[in-house]
Formats: C-alpha cells, structure tokens, sequence
C-alpha cells in the first residue's frame, strides 16, 4: 500500500506532534508514524519545565487552554550548596518566566487535537526505513498489522529520539557525533504529594546532587545523583525520600511530604550533539540529533526549538520555493542547540560532584557559587538561559 504526502514525520512525541500541527496549520499535507502504541508514549515521565518557545507554540495553535488553566508560571528558582540558598529571580532580571507543565501533558494535548485538526498519526508503525534521502523524492517504508506500507514524500522529518532510525539513516561519512557521558545517573521518584518548596531547588551537597521539583501543587518530582552501577530495586521508597531529606537540608526536608512512588527509574546523563541536522530531504529535531543533560531543563525545549525553525524552513518552502531556508536549517538550529548545550554542560558541572573531582574541583565549585551570590551579572547570565535564549 502506497500514500503520498509533502512532509513524513517519524515519532510522535512532543517534537513530532507539534511539528506536525504546525505543517497542518500552514496547509502543508503530513503524516506521523510511531512505533509505540499511543498508552506507551502518554507513559513516558519526561521533563516539566518550559520555556516560552514551547508555550508560545502551543498558544499559536490554540492548544494552549488546559496549559493555561493547570501549568504553574515559575518566576524563579534556587540554587543550593548545603550553606546558602541562592535565588535566581528569572522575572526580576529578565522580564520572563518558565512555566512547569510536564510534557506528558503536552503531548497529551496535542494528541486529543490531532483527529479534529486533520493530522494523521500511524501508531504500531514496525520496521521503518528511509530511502534516497539524498534525493528530492524520499520515501517511507513501515509495516502495520502484518501489512507493508510505503509513503512517498518531499521531505522526511525525524523527531524519533536518540535510538530511532532517522539520524542512523544519515552516513557516517556525512554526520558527525559529539559527545559527553557523565559518570553517575538522575534517579527519580514521583509522588502524588504536594512539593517542598513553589520553586525548584537544585541542590550540591556533599552526599551528591538532589532536585526538588513539581508537576502541579499536588504531585512532586525529585530526583538525586547515583553512580550508574546502582540498581532502582536497590531503593525503596523509604531510602530516597531519607537521602533527599539529607541531600536537600533541613529547611526543604521540614517542607517535603512523603509518599509512595507512582513512578522510579534512573536516567544516565550525556551531552550529544549530532551535525548535521539535515542531510538531502531528511531533516533531523529533538533526541534525534541531540541529548542535553536534564540540569538545565533544556530538552522539550530545544526541540521546540528546532520544530519553530523547522515549521518556518518548510512553510519557506512549500510556499515560495524557496531551497535556502531548507539549506539553511542545520545551522540555525545547531547555533541554539550548542548554547543550550553549554548552559546544561555547565551547570551540571557546578551542581555534581563527579568521582575524580578533588579539593581543588570543589574550591572551585565553591568560588562560583560564591560568585553567583554575590554579581547580579551573573545570575543575569543564568536567568537569560534557564528561561530560554531568543529564537
């Protein structure tokens, strides 16, 4: 069975889903393939921060009435060390907030919209494969229900994730990757309780790093560093909330509510980018082309990023042909993505204490933090990024 179409997108995460409303918004015919079945994809527990790149997207599709009425605008956020709490006042030294809204939410609302707004997602979609990339006439294979299935397009977009076949799709002659793995992974729980504290604190203390943080004012998301041999059946419940309340110190710990988890794991953390972000007719977004440690709260937002410059290219051309806005891109996407790299890099080095760091390391962590305390330049730096740097 074969279809036609201008633009295939591969995976319906938030990336996809927003690119794939925005296309159908401009008139531009697409089609959104994933492997997982919709329940799969809605049970994925992922970042909860946003920058107004993501919710002015929503807001320009009119997807924006449940964010509004349940997400929590967030006018600042601290940063601790076991001695001080420093704040960081986002809308005092920049004019912006972050809103925190998780982004199984949002991918929750762009999937209820989708059937009244005319996008097409094909979930179960096995064994996906590009073809002539290279060329003006890509296609699409998959199988479904034992069946196999082609679609021709203009363009392929892959919104996939770090292990989908898009970026694998793109020669090793062509791509380059770079990366970064860090030597300890976030494990988090999650809890319908109601959080510590109305902002998020981030915490380096000696034990290691702790975060505390919410979905609503009802369910709380908290995580702490652990060394990536460590094993999630190796923690009950009881253990991290008693390592939280150490690692957070005593003012957030008389503040935090315990309850059972709803959800545990351990994410490893690493920096990843991959160049270029497009290749012929493919054109890569979100995990697909880079990872960013979750320190900086930077991962559903660089893909709204990506998905704002890749909306603009494709409406540029299907709309007035024009070739260079596609051509160009890679590199106005990468000129976003290794900022945000660096902030998340960054601060994910002042926040931890990694195995091989020695009195030195940790004077050092102590200046900068001393540093920030003290210099409103630079807790303007940290404020411009946390809350998003221009697109």
């Amino acid at each position: 069975m074969t279809m036609r179409t201008d633009v295939v997108i591969i995976g319906a995460g938030p990336a996809g889903l927003l690119l794939g409303h925005l296309l159908r918004a401009e008139g531009i015919a697409c089609v959104v393939l994933e492997r997982q079945t919709p329940d799969y994809v809605l049970s994925r527990i992922r970042a909860g921060v946003l920058e107004t790149v993501a919710t002015d997207l929503m807001t320009r599709l009119g997807l924006d009435a449940r964010m509004n009425a349940e997400g929590l605008w967030h006018n600042g956020f601290n940063l601790a060390d076991g001695e001080r709490l420093v704040r960081i006042d986002l809308a005092e030294l920049t004019g912006r907030k972050v809103m925190v809204y998780g982004q199984t939410e949002i991918t929750r609302d762009l999937m209820d919209a989708a059937p009244g707004r005319g996008l097409e997602v094909i979930y179960e979609a096995e064994d996906v494969a590009l073809h002539d990339i290279e060329g003006d006439a890509p296609y699409i294979t998959y199988s479904a229900d034992g069946t196999g299935h082609r679609i021709d397009a203009r363009f392929i977009c892959g919104c996939d994730g770090f292990y989908g076949p898009s970026r694998a799709a793109i020669p090793d002659s062509v791509g380059r990757p770079f990366e970064r793995v860090y030597p300890f992974g976030w494990l988090g729980i999650l809890a319908d309780v109601p959080p510590c504290n109305h902002e998020l604190i981030y915490t380096n203390h000696e034990r290691g790093f702790a975060l505390a943080s919410m979905r609503s004012m009802q369910r709380s998301r908290y995580y702490i560093d652990v060394p990536l041999t460590e094993k999630i059946e190796d923690w009950p419940d009881d253990r991290i909330w008693d390592e939280l309340a150490i690692r957070l110190g005593p003012d957030a710990a008389a503040g935090m509510t315990r309850g059972p988890s709803i959800e545990k794991s351990i994410a490893p953390l690493r920096s990843f980018v991959f160049e270029p972000m497009r290749h012929g007719s493919l054109m890569l977004a979100g995990d697909a082309a880079h990872i960013v440690p979750p320190t900086g709260a930077k991962g559903l937002n660089l893909a709204a990023s990506d998905v704002h410059y890749l909306c603009d290219a494709l409406t540029a051309y299907f709309r007035h042909n024009d070739a260079d806005a596609i051509a160009g891109y890679s590199d106005k996407a990468l000129a976003r993505v290794w900022k945000s790299e660096r902030f998340s890099w960054s601060l994910t080095n002042l926040m931890h204490r990694f195995p091989d760091d020695g009195p030195f390391e940790r004077r050092m962590q102590v200046a900068e933090l001393d540093y920030i305390a003290s210099s409103r330049a630079a807790q303007m730096v940290i404020a411009e990024n946390y809350v998003g740097l221009p697109v």
